[in-house]
């Protein structure tokens, strides 16, 4: 999917989303538009930090990322990349975060993760932005099903498939 999506996209000239994060070799906007797509995502490089790189709480400027891939940035960055481009806010996603959405950076970056109880490992909430025609940004919260929920469907769908897997054995040996 990420071979054919956009990279990026900048609402009404002022908030930029992306998947990941920002790059060091992120110098233009229009280094995002000149990106060929689709393409394979590189190793590493400016597609691949604009899918994969990550805020960080305890970085200043730019470190490693602990996920093998691309980099961490610290508030700093946002900072600095907003004031040279005019920007008001960086919408991003790529990691899970408890209440669907949260803020980095004095709220000039906010994280958006949209799969309530990820994978079914997670508790998390979905997180959804609106954005009025004034840039008002307002959020939608996908609550997460508790825990006994999710364990009760399992039970249905299971006891629902044994029971079905008995009526084929039952009829299958009249």
């Amino acid at each position: 999917v990420f071979n054919c999506l956009p990279v990026c996209a900048l609402v009404d000239e002022k908030i930029l989303c992306m998947h990941g994060g920002l790059s060091p070799e992120l110098k233009s906007l229009q280094q995002i538009t000149d990106l060929q797509r689709p393409c394979d995502v590189p190793d590493v490089g400016l597609m691949c930090d604009l899918l994969w790189s990550d805020p960080d709480q305890k970085t200043n400027g730019w470190a490693e990322n602990d996920r093998g891939v691309s980099f961490v940035f610290g508030a700093d960055v946002v900072a600095s990349f907003l004031e040279e481009h005019d920007l008001d806010l960086l919408v991003r996603a790529h990691q899970v975060v408890e209440d669907g959405y949260e803020f980095f950076a004095g709220r000039r970056l906010v994280t958006l993760f949209s799969a309530p109880n990820y994978c079914g490992e997670f508790d998390n909430a979905g997180g959804m932005i609106s954005v009025d025609e004034h840039l008002m940004c307002s959020f939608q919260i996908l609550k997460p099903s508790s825990r006994s929920a999710r364990f009760a469907r399992n039970e249905v769908n299971n006891t629902s498939e044994t029971n079905s897997n008995a009526a084929s054995s039952s009829t299958s040996s009249s």
